[in-house]
């Protein structure tokens, strides 16, 4: 009953992610964040969604 071969879709996990991660550290630049810092967040959510998506 469940395909355990199914086809991964890593662009739709790195645009979840990225907006999932975005939004949040968008809102902390707002607030005075450094914005390197913020970026460096979102890429390592992004980072982190494709290597869940590639093994789970």
């Amino acid at each position: 009953m469940y395909n355990k071969d199914t086809k991964k879709d890593w662009l739709v996990a790195s645009v979840t992610a990225g907006i999932g991660a975005g939004i949040p550290a968008y809102i902390a630049v707002l607030q005075g964040q450094n914005p390197l810092i913020a970026i460096a967040i979102t890429g390592l959510a992004v980072a982190l969604a494709l290597v869940i998506d590639h093994f789970w």
